[in-house]
């Protein structure tokens, strides 16, 4: 019988790295692949008690199916910017469906595959010099999932030219990329059925693990309503829930009125976290201060969100100018007011800061208001120093 270890250090470190990659190569991560299958026991039970979710340990590779309660927006390849790419993406991932593992191929070749299967409104046409990006999106994902390696060529070159060839070869990682359904892939019907599935499986415990997925795979967890299931059950069960996850991770959690998240005091180089070192960052920080402020101005609903319209966002964002924008960076000195909204609108959006509504309002989530941030009052003096 193999010895039993304890949840320790080290199988902290491989739920950690299970959380934050696709999966863990042994090729290309063999400490992490030989760390996480020794600890593979308490790793696996701790992720099906807690989360309910798939741990596939192969030869080659270790894959935690990590099944989100609910889809969002900034939960897609960052890389991708369109539907287009992301439907070019599976429909390579068919044609590698038919090829062996090192099995060679051209550029030509999955085109060709690619364009006779494309479900999209209109045909692809490589002449088109859109089409011609996504597919290099594509295929440069394929390349950074390691579904497929380079034997001659450059992608780039496809750019210019819709008849340039590269040779690809097929990994062993090509068939397992996509996980596995109980049922029929094409029978299902929306993204709703696929979730529904998923929890099937789950029925043991279900609230609990909506919860812990819910706090380890989004930046936050909103109340919804006055009663919401949820947002209740960590507020009753705060203090097991905050034992548990500061012995099993290096997270802590917060929990607020209406909104709960968690946080680690010395992230490592892989994580994303807020505060970053993105300029945009100042400004929301500086944002969060301001609503704070003036809180007799914006006073938040029942649930903690403040509604604005795009022009009384834009009106904050002139004042903040007008205290802030010396030491702000020159991308940001150099926009308009309308342009910086949106690209803060965006960014609060991917971190569940904020939401857009019908009408041109921003619905300003609680979340943004657990940091501020700003300036010092000397600050020009710095900066003309």
């Amino acid at each position: 019988m193999e010895p039993s270890h304890p949840f320790d250090e080290k199988a902290m470190l491989g739920l950690d790295l299970l959380f934050h990659h696709y999966w863990i190569l042994r090729d290309d991560n063999p400490e992490a692949y030989r760390l996480i299958r020794e600890r593979e026991k308490v790793l696996r039970r701790y992720i099906n008690e807690k989360f309910g979710m798939r741990l596939i340990v192969h030869q080659h590779f270790i894959k935690l199916e990590k099944v989100p309660v609910e889809p969002e927006a900034w939960m897609g390849i960052r890389e991708f910017q369109e539907p287009m790419d992301y439907a070019i993406f599976c429909c390579a991932l068919s044609f590698l469906e038919g090829k062996a593992v090192d099995e060679q191929f051209l550029l030509s070749e999955l085109c060709q595959e690619i364009q006779s299967v494309y479900p999209g409104p209109f045909p692809l046409d490589w002449t088109v010099y859109t089409h011609r990006k996504s597919l290099i999106r594509a295929v440069k994902q394929l390349m950074a999932f390691h579904l497929i390696r380079t034997i001659d060529g450059e992608i780039e070159r496809f750019d210019r030219d819709e008849n340039e060839e590269v040779l690809y070869e097929a990994t062993v990682y090509s068939r397992y990329f996509m996980r596995s359904y109980p049922e029929d892939f094409s029978s299902y019907r929306n993204w709703q059925e696929l979730l529904a599935d998923d929890w099937k499986l789950n029925t043991e415990d279900e609230r609990r693990k909506r919860v812990y997925r819910k706090l380890f795979f989004s930046p936050g967890i909103q109340r919804k309503e006055r009663d919401d299931p949820d947002f209740m059950y960590i507020r009753q069960f705060r203090n097991r829930l905050t034992e548990d996850i500061e012995s099993h991770s290096d997270y802590r959690l917060h929990v607020y009125k209406n909104t709960a998240f968690l946080s680690i005091e010395n992230p490592k180089q892989y994580h994303r976290v807020f505060p970053d070192q993105k300029a945009s960052t100042d400004l929301l920080l500086q944002l969060s201060h301001f609503l704070h402020e003036h809180s007799e101005v914006y006073v938040p609903n029942e649930k903690g969100e403040i509604l604005m319209t795009e022009g009384e966002l834009e009106q904050v964002i002139d004042r903040l100018r007008a205290l802030y924008e010396e030491g702000w960076a020159k991308t940001f000195r150099e926009k308009s007011t309308p342009m910086i909204r949106a690209e803060l609108c965006a960014v609060m959006k991917e971190w569940m800061m904020a939401e857009e509504d019908t009408g041109s309002f921003i619905r300003i989530k609680p979340l943004l208001g657990v940091m501020t941030g700003k300036y010092p009052d000397d600050f020009r003096k710095e900066e003309n120093q």
